[in-house]
């Protein structure tokens, strides 16, 4: 791989451990990897991108989606309910998916995720209809260029048992640790910068079986790969644990095995302050997703005291069913303000919800040491952001634009060194035939 300098960034982002920003700067990548940064006279290199007027980021990491529900964005059914009933409503069309269609929902969705300047996605899959495996993911993954963090997850409590799942969509207990094991083998790559992970995903509380979650523990921690969960999601999902195990959120899934240093839990919206600290003792970590709680009006989560307490805490978009976008930037912006809609103004500060898509994120998936940062020996995964934009036009701060009145799109996305975004255009796929294939399979799931 021939050696790429970016040069005369308007300001280099770094999130290393001084947070320095940079002017005049430039980065120079050599197999994959950050070589070297610096300002003033740059060194040669067989390749150049010139990032003049641009800031430069470590590309963003997405903690917390799910791929497949890029199919079934403002489903009627669905659009005005909670979390409960908006799962009710699209169960029955999710359990129609075929394997081409989640392979197809994962690439839009990851492709979406690479224009907003996404490098990395943890993506939770846990529904397994006609044929449907971990690996129509992970194959998109690789049909985009991005990072994956691919979490095969599970529900094994139908309705029939107290869950909330229909009987036909979930699994028999013994086949999902089975293909947990097969999965860890056969794609989890546990060496540095590597492409793609795995991580154990029993669903919900309200989907699985407390021995599943004990096992799924055990398992992990013998494979040495992570674990990852919904938690206190909103009222109604604590509601849910108290009457069924006689436990909040936070002690049922300590109870369990669910917390240390590889557990990250998406949402924990309503998690209260001996949950927190909790989760600070133990290193567990928090997939924050502000845009999908507040479609779900699920409320807003208690970021500011769960950073205070120093809880790892990392953004993620949920899946495009209760979000209906993928654009990490935007999710920023909405933590940001919606910290300070809740704590006042100095509540989240715009640097704080960018760390929060990068470090963050890069530290929530236990990779904090290759992620998240511009510093030589870091992955080269690199976001390049024009701020010539009607929509940057003005801006004072150009780091703080970023949250305050982010571009639409990243301009260049560099992921292991290699370009997946060029000037504002995926290099791998073809958007307009993507989004053209999407449509005509949603409009098949629509019919029925």
């Amino acid at each position: 791989m021939s050696a790429l300098l970016i040069r005369g960034a308007l300001r280099l982002v770094c999130m290393d451990a001084a947070r320095r920003e940079l002017p005049d700067a430039w980065l120079l990548i050599e197999d994959g990897v950050v070589a070297a940064i610096g300002q003033g006279p740059a060194p040669a290199a067989a390749r150049t991108l010139d990032a003049s007027g641009c800031v430069v980021t470590p590309a963003l990491v997405n903690t917390h989606h799910h791929l497949f529900q890029t199919l079934t964005r403002a489903v009627p059914a669905a659009q005005d309910a909670t979390l409960f009933g908006w799962l009710r409503a699209l169960y029955p069309i999710w359990g129609r998916m075929r394997p081409e269609d989640v392979t197809l929902a994962a690439a839009v969705g990851l492709a979406e995720l690479a224009l907003s300047g996404c490098g990395t996605c943890a993506d939770h899959h846990y529904l397994f209809p006609d044929g449907v495996r971990l690996e129509d993911v992970i194959e998109a993954a690789g049909m985009i260029g991005l990072r994956l963090h691919a979490a095969r997850g599970a529900m094994s409590l139908g309705e029939s048992a107290g869950g909330l799942p229909p009987d036909a969509l979930v699994e028999r207990e013994r086949d999902i640790l089975k293909d947990f094991e097969r999965v860890v083998a056969a794609f989890h790559d546990p060496a540095p910068g590597a492409m793609t992970r795995v991580a154990l995903a029993p669903c919900s509380p309200f989907s699985v079986s407390e021995g599943l979650m004990r096992d799924a523990a055990i398992l992990a921690r013998e494979k040495g790969v992570r674990l990852h969960t919904h938690l206190a999601e909103n009222a109604q999902d604590v509601a849910f644990s108290l009457e069924r195990f006689g436990l909040r959120p936070g002690p049922w899934a300590e109870s369990l095995g669910w917390t240390g240093e590889d557990v990250w839990h998406a949402h924990c919206v309503r998690l209260d302050a001996d949950e927190i600290a909790l989760f600070a003792r133990t290193g567990t970590a928090v997939a924050h997703c502000p845009c999908s709680n507040c479609r779900l009006g699920a409320g807003i989560a208690p970021v500011r005291a769960m950073l205070a307490a120093g809880v790892t805490v990392g953004l993620g978009v949920d899946g495009s069913a209760s979000n209906d976008a993928g654009a990490l930037l935007a999710e920023a912006r909405q933590a940001m303000l919606l910290q300070r809609a809740a704590g006042g103004p100095d509540a989240l500060s715009a640097r704080a919800a960018l760390e929060m898509a990068t470090l963050g994120g890069a530290r929530a998936l236990g990779r904090a040491a290759e992620l998240g940062a511009l510093a030589p020996g870091m992955r080269a995964d690199v976001a390049v952001w024009d701020m010539s934009g009607l929509e940057c036009a003005g801006a004072w701060d150009p780091t703080a634009a970023l949250a305050l009145c982010p571009p639409r799109r990243v301009r260049d996305l560099i992921v292991e060194g290699r370009e997946v975004v060029r000037d504002g255009r995926l290099t791998r796929v073809d958007e307009r035939a993507l989004s053209e294939r999407a449509a005509a399979a949603a409009r098949r799931l629509a019919q029925g």
